[in-house]
Formats: structure tokens, C-alpha cells, sequence
């Protein structure tokens, strides 16, 4: 497993932009798909992006497509989202998260076992 550190969350305008932050500890990070789920208030935690380990390849959810874009650098153990055109929707915990994963399978959170504690992200309209 890796411990997670997330960074970066607050409130901005609806249309605005935010980047938020992963910092993993672990020597092993670069074998890990990395993703951000989200959980609004009263719902069920749900899949954002992932990118896969080696950082080709990168899912994301339909709600996001086009205003969100992940990265991650396999050198200082870090992943990143930047979150442009955000909407009051886009308003949530955001949670970084470590597993493996292939295909469709990245898109099932039970695929990964190592969370971070979250990040407040509020859009205002």
C-alpha cells in the first residue's frame, strides 16, 4: 500500500479553475493506476479519472471530459488534477486513490485499496 496526501482543494466561482494535488509515499508508485473519486454530500463516492501506472492511458468520467485533465510524475510520486470550467455539480470531497486496475476495471473504485483523506472542493454559482 501507499499513504496518500491530497492538496489543493477550496472555493472558486462556477467557471473558474482549481488543481488539485497527490503526493504518495512508497517506492513502488509507479507500478499503481492513480485516480480521484468524489463524494457529494448524501451520495455515493464516485470515479472522476484514473491514469494508469505507466501515465499512457487516462479514463475519465463522462461529467468531465474536456474540463478535467490528470498527470502524474513518476519521478516525485505525485499525480494532479486540473479542473477547469467547474460547475456547482463539480462540488465535492475529492479523494486520491492507489490501485491496479485494467480497462474497465479502473473505473470500479473496489479496485483500489489506498485513500487519501480527501479534499473540499465548493463551486459557487
Amino acid at each position: 500500500q501507499v499513504q496518500l496526501l491530497e492538496s489543493g482543494g477550496g472555493l472558486v466561482q462556477a467557471g473558474g479553475s482549481l488543481r488539485l494535488s497527490c503526493a504518495a509515499s512508497g517506492r513502488t508508485f509507479s507500478s499503481y493506476a492513480m485516480g480521484w473519486f468524489r463524494q457529494a454530500p448524501g451520495k455515493e463516492r464516485e470515479f472522476v479519472v484514473v491514469i494508469t501506472s505507466s501515465g499512457h492511458t487516462a479514463y475519465y468520467a463522462d461529467s468531465v471530459v474536456g474540463r478535467f485533465r490528470i498527470s502524474r510524475d513518476n519521478v516525485k510520486n505525485t499525480i494532479s488534477l486540473q479542473m477547469n470550467s467547474l460547475k456547482p455539480d463539480d462540488t465535492a470531497v475529492y479523494y486520491c486513490a492507489a490501485g491496479v486496475c485494467a480497462g474497465d476495471g479502473c473505473y470500479d473504485r473496489a479496485n483500489f485499496r489506498s485513500w487519501g483523506q480527501g479534499t473540499q472542493v465548493t463551486v459557487s454559482s
